[in-house]
């Protein structure tokens, strides 16, 4: 039994194990919602193992990047999934071509407001469908869903997008986030059923 629910095998090929779809979007976090006065003095960081480190404000984020739309279905931890889900931002691939990630990097620590963190292998990151979305179905995201920036990565457990993103750093070692650190799984991939780490 996983979170109240009891164990089932889904006949929905597009729906993990054990996973319920819903219509709704459901808003989980930890911690508070940042609510930012000025969006201009905000900035990522992208850094570590990599030649060229860069400094964004939002706005370069949309000019310097093509902006990409991807359609993808999501999955919670908590066990619900939300299919046919559409999001507009920067492709991963695009920014690590501008930064020029080194051999070195092996993982990838998102940073996010709070100091809050979540990790994930440079593959991961790097996967054709990973995406730094900066609106969903063409509106800018609102404050509980990550706004001004969030990670997608939805071939991944949904914690591992992380919302309020402000750093991502390249490594060549892997460092558990908030959730790793507290007994959730180091990769999450929903069709694996990685929830925790004793999984």
């Amino acid at each position: 039994m996983y979170f109240g629910k009891v164990r089932k095998n889904n006949k929905n090929d597009r729906v993990p194990p054990n996973q319920n779809v819903t219509t709704t979007f459901p808003v989980l976090h930890h911690g508070n919602v940042p609510y930012y006065d000025d969006i201009t003095k905000w900035n990522i960081q992208i850094y570590g193992q990599v030649e060229s480190p860069k400094l964004y404000t939002l706005n370069e984020l949309k000019t310097l990047f093509p902006k990409t739309e991807y359609t993808n279905d999501i999955h919670c931890v908590t066990g619900w999934s939300k299919l046919d889900t559409t999001w507009q931002g920067v492709k991963t691939t695009d920014i690590a071509k501008v930064i020029k990630v080194k051999p070195t990097a092996k993982y990838v620590i998102i940073q996010a407001e709070e100091g809050w963190t979540t990790n994930l292998a440079i593959e991961d990151f790097l996967k054709e469908t990973s995406l730094l979305a900066y609106a969903y179905d063409d509106k800018p995201l609102t404050p509980e869903h990550g706004y001004p920036l969030r990670a997608v990565f939805p071939h991944l457990y949904f914690w591992k997008s992380a919302k309020w993103v402000r750093g991502i750093q390249f490594t060549e070692r892997n460092h558990p986030g908030f959730w790793e650190q507290n007994g959730y799984h180091m990769n999450g991939d929903p069709w694996r059923e990685e929830r925790f780490s004793f999984d």
